[in-house]
């Protein structure tokens, strides 16, 4: 597989990006040591059950989050989705390639504010060995209807 065909048209239509191939891995931490990339500058996406929808949370691969503080920010009952959820929303990816661009998705996004001030951001492109880069402002541009917040600290 290649970059989604859903992330790719809308990322056409959006901002400037590169691409780059790797080989095949696993995990966000696995590509970034893959890709020579700081853990705090690729943007991973965790899909999230809420009010009987979904949405999704944007943070850095090196950071856990944390579900009490995202509660207490969105105000409501927050879940984790599950695999086959996220296989039904996202039929174009890789599972553990969810690219963190929810807005493409028809999914609403809360960016943790600690990824805001990379200079450039990486992200998984909907498979397993293609590394998305664009530049900070880009991926503001791309994030500026998102939520932001506090929500996730350095593994």
């Amino acid at each position: 597989m290649t970059v989604a065909p859903t992330l790719q048209k809308y990322l056409d239509q959006s901002v400037t990006y590169d691409l780059i191939p790797h080989a095949p891995t696993k995990s966000s931490t696995r590509t970034a040591e893959a890709c020579h990339v700081p853990g705090d500058a690729l943007a991973k996406a965790v899909v999230l059950r809420r009010d009987g929808g979904y949405m999704m949370a944007v943070l850095p691969a090196s950071h856990h989050l944390h579900m009490s503080a995202l509660r207490s920010q969105l105000g409501h009952k927050v879940d984790l989705a599950s695999e086959k959820e996220i296989a039904e929303l996202f039929v174009d990816c890789d599972i553990g390639a969810i690219p963190p661009v929810g807005e493409c998705y028809g999914l609403d996004v809360i960016v943790d504010d600690s990824i805001d001030a990379r200079r450039d951001i990486y992200m998984e492109g909907g498979d397993h060995s293609t590394l998305i880069r664009m530049d900070g402002e880009q991926f503001a541009k791309l994030t500026a209807k998102a939520w932001r917040g506090h929500f996730s600290s350095h593994d």
